[in-house]
Parts: C-alpha cells; structure tokens; sequence
C-alpha cells in the first residue's frame, strides 16, 4: 500500500472537519476552507462563499499546510545565551512568564524615562490599527510598518491627490472597462481577483495593455505590452497628458466641477500667497478645517465668482487680474504650461518607447474615454445640490503598484497618473478607477501626527497617532531647529509627507544615533537582516556593532515571527507567533480592509489549530503587555485590565466611548442585529464564524459612484464614521499643500521652516505640479561605469521570504537567476545558465544568467526573497536558496552621499521617504571559469533555534503529513 493512495477509501473512524478561515499566504487575504481530519490539516481550498477570491485560491494558498508544518517554525520563547555574540544564533528556552516580565520591566523604564527610546517597526503585518495603538499608548514616536519600504509613494501620490488609491483603497473596474491600462505592477498584489477580473475582462473583448520593463505574470497575457526603462514611468505619463491636452481628448465637464483644474492661483510672485489657491473672503467656507471658498473665472461674465456658482462656468485657461490687481490664473493653465515642454519625442529620450507609440497610446486612451462613454440609470444628487439623472463613467482603466512606487521620483509619478485618470474622468465612475471603503477620504485625510518634541512625555500616550498626513509645514514632527524627533527622520523637512515612516532608515538611523541612540527595537514580521532592508550586508553588520562602552549599539532587540529567518539569529529575545492558522485575526475597515466597490467589507481569522508549542499570537503578546504597562486605553480608571485577552479587546474596543464603531464592522449591537455600528456583541466572532468569517455591507446603488461627490454616500458616511465631515473631496490637479512647503522653504511662509542646508531640496522637490526628474541614485552615480537598471519583483508563487522556505512552493523556485536581455548578455561575455557578476556602487554579487527576450534591454531583473542564508528557515546548508539563490539587496543602499559632502540623505523619495530599492544601477561580467559555481556574498550558517524542527534528507508529502524516506 503506498504512503497515499487517493483512490482508498477513507477511514471509517477517521474524525473529518470543514473551517472556514481567512488565509494569510500573501496580503491578498482570501477567504478559504480548511480540511482536517484526525485534527490534522490535510487540504486547503478557495471559499466559494467568499466576496474577494469568489472559491479562487493560488499555489501559495493552497499550500497553507506546508507553512504549518515547516521545521522552521519556532515554538517557544528564547534568549540570547549570556556570552554568545549577536549573529551566532545561540539561544537557550525560556518561559513566557519570564520572556513577558524581562519585557514588560524594560519597556516600563523606558515609559518612564523616555518613551522615544522604544521603536516598533512591523512588517507585512495586517493589524496597523492595533499595533498603532500600542505605539501611541506606549508614548513612542518610533512606530512604523512595511509600507514606507513598500508603496507609499503610491498611497500618498494618490491620496494626495484623488483622495483614494489603488489596491485595499480602490483599484480598475474591470466589469466596465473597455481599455485596461497596467504600469508597473508584479503578480503579487491583489493576485486572485485581478486573475478573475482579467480573466472576464479579455473574455469580454477588453484590450489590455501594459507598460512595464518586464513581461511576466499579468504582464504575459496583455495585448500588448510596452517596455520601458524604470524609473521613467513619470516622463511617459507627463507625455500622455501633453497629448490628451493637446488634442482636447480631456474631460472639460469632469475637471470643472470635480477637479480644482478651474480654481484660480494666485499668481503675485511678490504675495507670501504665491501659488496658492485666491480665496472670496466673503465666499461659503463649508468646513472651516478645509475652507473651500475657492473662486473660478466665470467664462460667461468674465469676471471672478464663488466656484460651483450656480450657471457659472470656469474658465480652464487664461490669465486674468482680480479687481486689486492679483495676477491670477486657473489650475489647468498651469498644467498645460507645465506639460508644453513634455513632448512624445522628449518622453522617448528618456524611457525608450517611441514617439508614435506615445502618441497612439494617448488617442487610444483619449477616444475611448470620449466615444465609448457608459451610462447607468442610477439618479444622484451632488454636494453642491445638483441632481443628476444618471451615472456616467468612461472605460479607461488603470492599475499601477511598486513599479511606480519604489523609486526616489515616485510621488511625482504617481500624481501624474491621478491627474492623466482625472483628465479622462475616471475617478469613481464606472469603468475606470473606483473607491473601496473606508476612501476616498479628505485630501489630505484628517490624521495628522505629532507636531514636536513635547508630544513625547513619560507614562503618557502620544497626542496625535504616530503614522498621519501633514497638510502644511505647520504638521511637522520637528523640534525647535527644524530637526527630527522620529528615529527614522519622518514627518522631518528631510520626508515631510512621510505617512508610512521609513522602515529602511531605523536601524541604520539608531546605531548611528542619528538623530539620537534608542534603547529597545521590537520587529515583528519583518527580516530586516536580510531581504526587509536595503542593506543586508552593512545592516548585519550594524546590529552587531559596539560602542566603545562594549554594548551593543542598539542594546536590546527583540524580535518575534513565526520562524527562524535570518533576522532571529540577531535577537536578544525571540517571541514565537503562531501561523495564521492558529489565531484570531481582523481584517479591519479601521486598518486595511478587504472592501468591494460596492460596500465595505472586513474578514476575520479563527483558530482551525491549536497554537504549535508555546507560540502565541503577537496580538495576544501586545494586549497583554498593554494591561501590565497600564495603558490608559488598556485599563479601568483602578487600574484592572479591560480585554481578557484579544479577541475580547477585538469585540469591546470603541474608537471613543460609546462611539459605536470598533475593529469590526458587522454584527454590532447586543444581539448583533447592527451592523457598521452598534454595541459591542459579544458574540460577533461566532456570528462571523457562521458567515465564512466575512462581512460585507452592499451600499444601495447610488451611493456607489461618485463618492468624491455624492451627498447621499456622503451623509452615510458621516452616519458611520467612515468619514469626519460632507464636504465634498475635490480633486487636486494642483496641490496648494505641496506650494506651502514650497513657500516655506523660499522663506515666504512664516511657521516652521526647514534647516539651511534641506532648503533647496525642499523648494524642488515640493512643486504643485508634477514633473519628471531623474532617481536620486541615478544622479549620484555614474551611469556610463553602472548602464543597467536592476530590479526585483516577488514571483506568483511566493510572498516574501515567508513562502521560499515552503516545502511545495521550493518546487517551483529553489533558486533564482538574473534575467537578461540575451544581446547584453552576449556583448558581456555571460552563457544562458552561466555565472556572472552584477556589481553597483554598492557592493556586489556573484549569481546565474538567464537569458529572457522578456525584458527590455537596459534592464536587468530577478525574484525577490529566494536566496537564503545557510540554514535560516529550517533549509539544509547546501540547499539552492543558499548556494544558488542570492537578493539583490547586497547592491542596493538606504543613504545616499549629500552634494556637498554633508551628512548623507536616505535614498528614499524626498517627500515620502518612500524606499528606492528599484533605483539602483549595475553592471555585469562573466565570472571566471575557476570560480565557485555558487552565490556571493555567503554567511557563517545559521544554527536551529531551540524547539524547531530538523528538516529530513528527503520527504514523502501527502497532504499535510510527512514521512521520512
């Protein structure tokens, strides 16, 4: 009888169970059913009950069982033998009532001292809103997750602009599109419902196109796919929007009454107003926070009204005075001079795709918007009380992620495509970029963070959330000399608009003590001594450093994941989470929901698995450290502790006492008969346990569309707490935001003000129009020596280093090649399979070729997160990820030298900090024939941590179980 044989019949007295769960093998967070039988995991697969996948799982969810059963898993709590060095990975058991009392005595001092010397930075977590709260309750500052290393520069180019953003917060209606537009975009994000959206997209006739360096993935089934040089994407979209100007293929109705495109710019270049927006002093503010007393140039009048005046109709160009004589002009005509300049045929100098192929691409997108328009019969009524008949929509869809995101110009970029979707009048209409709760939200969103050092008091919560978006200077995390109070310099004149943090400076920035040293660093989920940095040489380097005291520079480190990586080998103290298979979860619409177009939607995880050892889920780990640090919001006024443990912190928590609104939406009120908001239930995880652990409120149609606008969405809204105010979101095609901290950098602006030496940078840098300047690590290096662009993409089947460790996602990568273009291979000497050289000014690394007609020729690319250290993640020494696998992470750097020879710069965009890890320039050569046919740079092997498992020589897989052959 074989091991497995799927055609016998199952044991009669085997004890088979169903659960339904949320899964975790990526952040699309599909809903799936666990199959278990004896108690043992033995299928995964897609719940066809659920709103997002629709039944649809991936290779990587389906093999959930081989994560939960990995030999990498850790199992107990550990610490750093005394003695041993950092890096050695020698650790001896400890118990957690030990682990949480060394703990809890040293994050106590550290409140009471000085609450900035704590730092918690988190991965690809999915619980921001708890950790935040932490952070915030612990008084810290220094709290930031994934995203300023991943795509903020896509949230805040969008948000900043339209008010929403791609992905969680919105994303291309592809039932109505006609045209469907990709730039920039992986396999990973939102993979299942992009495939099943693609999918009934192509079928439909759709035309697809994708402008990427590289065609894999999506990219592979596109009509047509464009290549372009990376870091170039602004200057092709500056292009586009010259063209659609220039044809008059812009939507003139949209822009002039959603868009501030005819609100008039002070153009008075001796006013401390230059460049923001004229207001009526006696005009309507609406919301006082945001006053909107804005004024058009009525083209029937000729002269200055209150915009949205009833009849008016704003004049898009020309120059005008006001009655004092304030030279004025409308947002659009600042565009259009903007863009004269950006021609198809500059754009092709820069990116490589031909004038003509911009220029078709323009009409095709222009025409298809103007002459393919789609009308619903669902009736509206507006903010400024106009009724509408009908929603119109024109079906030219985008969709646009990292690609765009992770270079030094990114902001830039991704406001450029806003305003190329707003010029064709896309924005939450059917068949072009729609909004998914809790957005589209004010521009910029209401949060703001700390404004400066005196918000950091001991045994005292922050006063504002660490994490915000700053309208003005004024918002600024600063102390009296401009400089940083963040360890990772955000929200300083360096990053002004950083809304994520800047995960990549942290540890860099702390041994540094640059701004200042910490004390205690806390990571979860996030292998910054590896591939979550932009350094993993140095970096490695750096947690082990010491001062001249003999400490450690940075002298406790905590870490806590669910598995050896190579980040634990570093750890003073290692906490064991548990798999998503073993924990209570919230996908929150106070977080990062998993909303649909039509109506917000939020998931949940429920245990199918007791916890493996001693692990316990991290959210456990933090409500319980909160109740012992006596956290106000943790604790009764007489100091008992509110939540027993998290789930009972999910179900009572309230934003505000009696505010109705918690971590989940559905099911509220006592019975839970309520749903957005409502009592706490105390039963609501059981009721989304009957309910495939999901939740989705369907709004009523016309509340769907138009959201920006809609003053019925926007009334619901309010009623719910997914919005503050109703005051309509206006589009920014030009930003006033930006123009004050221009203003203040050109010293017009009184408040706070930038150092000397950061003037300058901010006064290029924080333009109200977009423009395409070259990636900061382009400028500061020499091109000619490093000709080639390198970047780094995560594969389908895997998700970060989480899944290259999985037993059966290893057979489908073991390791990765460099990919290039098979002429520059061949001029640089380099066989199909051979090895090769790929050295930037970095550092360098020796890795395989392959040969791919896939990508365009001044690029070279590869798999993120495949390449190992010996014996991290329960691998053998000699498996592929280590000896064949490699990160292009050891070329790559997180500063960049300051012109001028001053103290050196993030290399990170200069208004978000978003991470440039895609900016990066290399050159390749062929290896010599005597060299090691293996990957450099190697480490010393990591050794097993206590309590994890020892992978045997060859395993026999079947469903869940293994067995030793």
């Amino acid at each position: 009888m074989p091991i497995h044989d799927p055609t016998h019949a199952p044991r009669a007295d085997a004890r088979r169970e169903t659960r339904d769960t949320t899964c975790y093998m990526c952040a699309c967070r599909c809903g799936i059913r666990v199959h278990l039988r004896d108690g043992e995991v033995r299928y995964i697969e897609g719940n066809p009950e659920h709103p997002l996948n629709q039944g649809v799982i991936c290779a990587k969810g389906s093999s959930g069982i081989m994560k939960q059963y990995s030999p990498a898993r850790l199992t107990q709590p550990l610490r750093r033998k005394p003695g041993s060095a950092r890096g050695d990975g020698a650790f001896e058991p400890i118990g957690w009532d030990e682990a949480l009392k060394l703990l809890e005595d040293r994050l106590r001092h550290v409140r009471a001292t000085d609450p900035k010397q704590f730092a918690l930075f988190t991965g690809r977590d999915q619980m921001q809103a708890l950790t935040g709260l932490f952070a915030r309750q612990f008084g810290t500052p220094n709290y930031a997750a994934h995203g300023g290393f991943c795509s903020v520069n896509m949230a805040a180019g969008m948000i900043y602009t339209i008010g929403g953003s791609f992905w969680e917060f919105g994303g291309p209606d592809l039932d109505r599109a006609k045209l469907f537009v990709m730039l920039g975009t992986a396999e990973d994000h939102h993979s299942n419902p992009m495939k099943i959206a693609l999918s009934k997209f192509k079928r439909g006739g759709g035309r697809f196109v994708s402008i990427n360096p590289v065609r894999t993935g999506y990219s592979a089934i596109a009509d047509e796919w464009v290549p372009i040089k990376p870091g170039t994407d602004g200057a092709l979209l500056l292009a586009l929007i010259h063209e659609i100007i220039k044809l008059g293929l812009y939507d003139r109705e949209f822009l002039a009454r959603y868009t501030n495109a005819g609100q008039l710019v002070n153009q008075d270049t001796a006013s401390e107003q230059f460049g923001m927006m004229l207001r009526n002093p006696a005009g309507d503010i609406v919301n006082p926070l945001r006053p909107a007393n804005f004024l058009w140039w009525d083209r029937h009048g000729q002269r200055p009204v209150a915009d949205h005046t009833e009849g008016a109709d704003p004049a898009l160009r020309g120059h005008f005075k006001l009655a004092d004589g304030t030279a004025a002009v409308p947002a659009f005509q600042l565009l259009q001079e903007r863009v004269s300049a950006c021609t198809p045929e500059w754009a092709e100098g820069i990116t490589g795709i031909p004038a003509a192929t911009i220029r078709r691409l323009a009409q095709e997108m222009g025409i298809t918007a103007r002459d393919q328009k789609i009308e619903l019969p669902i009736a509206w009524t507006d903010c400024w009380g106009q009724r509408h008949a009908s929603v119109k929509g024109n079906p030219v869809a985008f969709h646009a992620m990292r690609g765009l995101a992770a270079h030094s110009n990114g902001f830039h970029t991704v406001r450029s495509l806003a305003i190329l979707m707003s010029l064709l009048g896309t924005i939450d209409r059917p068949g072009g970029f729609r909004h998914k709760a809790p957005y589209p939200r004010a521009v910029p969103p209401n949060a703001r963070p700390p404004k400066g050092p005196d918000a950091v008091q001991p045994d005292t919560p922050l006063n504002g959330a660490p994490l915000g978006w700053p309208e003005s200077p004024d918002d600024l995390f600063v102390d009296a000399t401009g400089g940083p109070v963040r360890i990772d310099k955000g929200f300083s004149w360096e990053h002004p608009l950083s809304a994520h943090g800047l995960m990549h400076n942290v540890i860099t920035n702390a041994w540094r003590g640059d701004p200042y040293r910490i004390d205690t660093l806390l990571i979860f989920m996030a292998n910054m001594a590896w591939n979550s940095t932009m350094n993993t040489s140095e970096v490695r380097k750096m947690l082990e450093d010491k001062g001249e005291d003999g400490e450690y520079k940075i002298p406790f480190l905590v870490v806590c994941d669910a598995f050896q990586s190579e980040m634990t080998a570093f750890a003073d103290l290692v906490l064991p989470d548990t798999s998503y298979l073993e924990r209570h979860d919230c996908m929150s619409i106070l977080d990062r929901p998993i909303s649909e177009f039509d109506g917000p939607v939020d998931a949940v995880r429920i245990p199918v698995l007791p916890p493996t050892g001693e692990c316990r889920p991290f959210q456990e780990v933090l409500v319980e450290l909160a109740a012992r640090l006596q956290f106000p919001a943790f604790v009764h006024a007489d100091g008992t502790r509110k939540y027993r443990d998290y789930p009972d912190f999910i179900v009572n928590y309230e934003t505000a006492p009696g505010s109705g609104i918690g971590f989940l939406a559905g099911w509220r009120g006592k019975g839970g008969e309520k749903s957005m908001r409502g009592e706490p239930n105390p039963n609501q995880w059981e009721m989304y346990a009957k309910n495939h652990c999901v939740f989705h409120h369907k709004m009523p149609p016309e509340h769907q569309y138009m959201r920006n606008w809609n003053r019925g969405y926007m009334g619901w809204a309010q009623s719910v707490g997914l919005r503050r105010d109703q005051d309509p979101i206006v589009i920014h095609i030009y930003s006033e935001f930006l123009q004050s901290f221009r203003l203040a950098a050109l010293g017009k602006r009184r408040g706070k003000q930038p150092p000397e030496h950061l003037r300058q940078r901010v006064a290029t840098y924080f333009d109200p129009l977009p423009f395409h300047y070259a990636p900061l690590e382009a400028q500061a290096t020499d091109i000619v020596r490093f000709p080639l662009n390198a970047v780094t993409q995560r594969p389908m089947a895997m998700y970060h280093s989480w899944d290259s460790q999985n037993a059966w996602l290893r057979q489908i990568h073991t390791h990765n090649y460099l990919f290039v273009n098979p002429a520059v291979a061949r001029a640089a000497g380099i066989d199909d399979g051979g090895w090769m050289w790929v050295e930037s000014t970095w550092g360098k690394v020796r890795c395989m070729c392959r040969y791919s007609e896939a990508v365009e020729p001044g690029t070279v690319w590869t798999w993120n997160a495949i390449g190992k250290a010996k014996g991290a993640w329960g691998l053998s020494d000699d498996a592929n990820e280590s000896q064949r696998g490699f990160l292009l992470n050891h070329l790559i750097s997180e500063e960049l030298p300051h012109a001028g020879g001053s103290a050196a710069l993030s290399n990170s965009d200069p208004i978000t900090g978003q991470a440039a890890w895609y900016d990066v320039r290399v050159r390749i050569s062929a290896a010599q024939p005597d060299e090691a046919a293996q990957t450099w740079p190697q480490f010393n092997s990591v050794p097993a941590a206590p309590g994890t498992g020892t992978a045997p020589r060859w395993l026999a897989y079947f469903a869940g179980s293994q067995a030793t052959r």
